[in-house]
């Protein structure tokens, strides 16, 4: 098999981990649950997309299992959390705008995982 076949079949196995949350910041405690929530997202590895989406690269659907089973633990007591998986095929396909300008899409970075 040749080298455009499983860089093709890579694109459908590697997955990216979406992380959508709205939490509650009326008072100092809620802003403190939600600052630790964003903390422990950023020391798992994803990053922020946007305000209140966090993403992350995963190379298999193990891993991404491992990471989105290290988010359900760590969920807030109140808020709405949301997470998505979708293959680095469907990110790529993504539109991604500035103002009416369109971006190109960042590709993933090169991660080392320690098990």
């Amino acid at each position: 098999m040749d080298e455009k076949y499983f860089s093709r079949l890579n694109q459908y196995r590697s997955l990216w981990v979406l992380v959508f949350f709205d939490l509650p910041t009326e008072t100092r405690k809620d802003r403190k649950i939600a600052t630790s929530f964003r903390k422990k997202l950023l020391d798992d590895g994803f990053g922020m997309f946007q305000f209140s989406i966090y993403m992350r690269f995963c190379a298999s659907r193990e891993n991404a299992e491992v990471h989105i089973k290290r988010t359900k633990k760590n969920l807030p007591p109140k808020g709405k959390v949301g997470i998505m998986s979708i293959t680095d095929k469907q990110f790529g396909m993504m539109e991604l705008f500035y103002g009416t300008k369109p971006q190109e899409t960042e590709p993933p970075s090169q991660q080392l995982e320690l098990f």
